[in-house]
């Protein structure tokens, strides 16, 4: 079975399945995810005080006047927002990569790494996507590497997003003890490019994603820079583009043995 797989056409309730397809729509929205954040931080950065205290005034009252934040409040309690949405949003695109690649996994499972698979084969692997999709991101990391071998390249960091997604919501922001490491902190692992020296005349200079990481200590409150909030998504990129690398290699694996 390759990743462009199409199930038996005899069987009524089969449907075409291509994971090249559901990966680039998944590379998509995420792309759209990276383009709004970068949006709203240059709308934030722009936004002066008179233009904010212009658009209150705008409609000529408020819902509760007396409870009116002024600018220097709501840039802090915008920059707060955004934080939080952008680690909740990449912990549940992070999900929603492991739950396509488990799919993918468990058809190619049930159908012996078959190019058709069967509905009755389909139907096995949607049985084993309705228990799948519920569990917890540790089990889920679990049953990806338990069943099928695939070990996820920077699960440490989805499972920080975890973590850091809970002080957020939980402790306003402080990293609790339940979320550090033996060492008392909380690491987050980014990608960035890194650019290379010119080697030779004209020859444009090379890049490549390194590892960067973030590090809260156990107390300390949980604060990304506008780089590092863009960095989460790239982070999420590489983590997806892993997985479904994975997949196509664990078909691949299972056509050559079958």
């Amino acid at each position: 079975m390759s990743a462009d797989s199409s199930p038996d056409p005899s069987q009524p309730e089969s449907k075409q399945i291509n994971l090249q397809q559901v990966a680039g729509q998944f590379m998509a929205g995420l792309q759209r995810h990276f383009d709004m954040l970068a949006f709203n931080i240059a709308s934030g950065d722009a936004v002066t005080e008179t233009a904010y205290d212009q658009q209150c005034a705008l409609p000529r009252i408020m819902p509760v006047a007396p409870a009116h934040q002024n600018f220097e409040q709501m840039q802090a309690y915008a920059r707060d927002l955004l934080v939080r949405q952008v680690v909740g949003d990449s912990l549940n695109l992070a999900v929603t990569a492991m739950n396509h690649a488990h799919f993918f996994l468990a058809l190619i499972q049930s159908s012996g790494a078959g190019r058709h698979p069967t509905a009755e084969q389909q139907k096995l692997a949607q049985n084993a996507q309705k228990d799948f999709v519920p569990f917890q991101l540790d089990k889920k990391f679990n049953v990806l590497e338990k069943k099928f071998g695939i070990i996820c390249e920077l699960e440490d960091s989805v499972t920080s997003l975890g973590f850091m997604l809970q002080a957020l919501l939980q402790h306003k922001g402080q990293v609790q003890a339940v979320h550090a490491n033996d060492s008392g902190e909380l690491v987050l692992e980014l990608k960035a490019l890194k650019i290379s020296h010119r080697e030779k005349g004209d020859q444009p200079p090379k890049g490549r994603l390194a590892d960067i990481q973030k590090v809260f200590r156990e107390g300390e409150y949980i604060h990304l820079s506008s780089a590092e909030l863009q960095l989460v998504f790239v982070m999420i990129a590489a983590f997806a583009d892993a997985l479904f690398k994975s997949v196509v290699q664990y078909a691949r694996t299972n056509r050559d043995g079958s």
